[in-house]
């Protein structure tokens, strides 16, 4: 493992939900593990008026998110974590100068030792990142001459290929690309990042792994919940935006990238770069109007509750043609996956929460057991990113007795069978990456670039397109009724249960 030097991690927004809820137990996770720095300080900032003492009860002390973890520590234990963790005011507002930042940064880093280096968070609303950084810039607080600095900042990165090339441009006049971390925390978790140990670390996958062999690849990204209390950000977003622009081509870059050269990070960055900008942009409108589907949910009894509907959500137009459902068909121009079907989805209000990718491989071109039921019970690899994290293999076996009736097997692997390792969560693994230097799990700006070239004209088309519909459907189905027609030949979508190894015809009884 790489050395993780003395650093400070500088929060802005730090009196937000994110910093208590994922950032500082992750920093407590990683403090259990001992993985910190001799000399670590966290420095907290916003607008909020707060001493040392109050931000540490907040986010430490008396935090329901660290809560179970703190039962089981001594109080000193729990002190000399807490006592690492220091807030300042920002001011007013994030614009004004940062004269007080730079005077209190300076004061902690020469009483605790952090070498000059931080790292700054910002968990704040992506309009002021550009402000953000220029006002560090001004405080020298991106120099590199004495020690590193490094910009974490976190999604939704631009709302279109304009804006997100706009805010790239902007943080890169006060940070260089190489300082500049965007963080999906998708990437963080580790079925995600198997991916890439299935594809190039197994002989029995890897010379497969093409359009000899591959029928079609199919993605599912399934919640229960509907929008809650995020109405008013998810109706100028949608699903399209929220999950697929991001999460869904990062994790379908790791499917289709091409081999790297090792492992080191701009080696596989470069590689899902080439893979992203590979996907057929689909322009015209015949086009988009057969390769994409969206919808809405509807009020329905739920799990024994009755939910509303999506434009019966609190911040939500009635009259909203806003996505909760998104499926998208499409092909990628290359060698490896040509003439290839790759099929996504993502939705809210599904039947069960899961994220899946699904290798459909072809059926062989001989086939010697056609009156035994074989056919079209294809080979399946299924690689579950959650829940019930593991990989499934879906083959033919025969069944025992006379002939040859041919059944489909399941061969299984899970995560939790790995129960004497210690699997961190998303945001614990993506800090220490940070911390380390390491950028291999983060996107580059020309990956999020490439990922909204791809997304803009559905978008646009969706927005002002002819013929285009907004479907709804029940709250606790699998999506609109003509979903599957999305698929050529007789083949249609895999809803999947909570477990790994369901079948249809398999349930969970409430």
């Amino acid at each position: 493992m790489a050395k993780v030097e003395n650093q400070m991690l500088i929060i802005f927004g730090a009196s937000g939900d994110l910093t208590s809820r994922k950032l500082i137990p992750a920093l407590f996770d990683l403090y259990k593990g001992k993985y910190l720095p001799e000399n670590f300080v966290v420095l907290g900032t916003s607008r909020s008026v707060l001493s040392d003492q109050e931000f540490r009860d907040r986010v430490v002390n008396n935090s329901k998110y660290l809560k179970e973890r703190l039962n089981s520590h001594d109080e000193a234990y729990v002190k000399d974590f807490a006592n690492k963790i220091f807030y300042t005011e920002i001011g007013k507002d994030y614009i004004s100068e940062y004269n007080g930042l730079k005077e209190r940064i300076t004061n902690l880093n020469d009483a605790h030792g952090t070498d000059n280096n931080f790292m700054f968070y910002l968990s704040t609303p992506p309009s002021i990142y550009e402000n953000i950084a220029k006002n560090l810039a001004a405080q020298e607080l991106a120099n590199e001459s004495q020690g590193w600095k490094r910009l974490i900042v976190e999604k939704p990165f631009g709302y279109s290929y304009e804006t997100a090339k706009n805010l790239n441009r902007g943080l890169q006049k006060y940070f260089g690309e190489p300082q500049i971390y965007r963080i999906d925390h998708y990437l963080g978790k580790e079925t995600v990042q198997n991916l890439l140990i299935t594809r190039f670390a197994n002989s029995i996958f890897e010379p497969l792994w093409n359009r000899n062999y591959i029928h079609h690849v199919e993605i599912t990204n399934a919640e229960t919940v509907g929008v809650e209390k995020r109405g008013g950000y998810y109706d100028k977003s949608g699903a399209l935006r929220d999950m697929f622009q991001n999460h869904l081509l990062q994790i379908i870059s790791l499917v289709v990238m091409e081999p790297p050269i090792d492992d080191k990070a701009e080696e596989i960055r470069n590689e899902k770069v080439k893979a992203l900008k590979s996907l057929r942009i689909m322009r015209d409108e015949e086009t988009l109007l057969k390769n994409t589907i969206r919808g809405q949910y509807l009020a329905s009894d739920f799990m024994g509750e009755q939910v509303p509907g999506y434009r019966e959500e609190e911040g939500v137009d009635p009259e909203s043609t806003t996505e909760t459902y998104a499926a998208v068909k499409f092909y990628i121009d290359n060698w490896r996956w040509k003439d290839v079907p790759f099929y996504v989805r993502t939705a809210k209000r599904m039947p069960t929460k899961v994220t899946e990718v699904v290798i459909h491989f072809k059926s062989p071109h001989h086939h010697i057991f056609s009156e035994s039921g074989i056919i079209d019970k294809d080979n399946k690899l299924i690689i579950r990113i959650q829940p019930d994290e593991g990989i499934l293999i879906k083959f033919g076996v025969k069944v025992p007795g006379q002939g040859f009736k041919v059944e489909r097997a399941n061969l299984e692997f899970y995560y939790s069978d790995l129960s004497e390792k210690n699997v961190m969560n998303a945001y614990e693994r993506l800090l220490l990456d940070a911390m380390q230097g390491d950028p291999t799990l983060y996107a580059r700006a020309d990956e999020v670039e490439a990922a909204w070239e791809f997304v803009d004209p559905i978008l646009e088309y969706w927005k002002n397109g002819k013929d285009v519909k907004t479907y709804g459907y029940s709250s606790g189905v699998w999506g609109p009724q003509n979903a599957d027609e999305l698929f050529d030949g007789l083949y249609s979508w895999r809803n999947p249960g909570e477990q790994l190894a369901d079948d249809p015809g398999f349930c969970e009884i409430h």
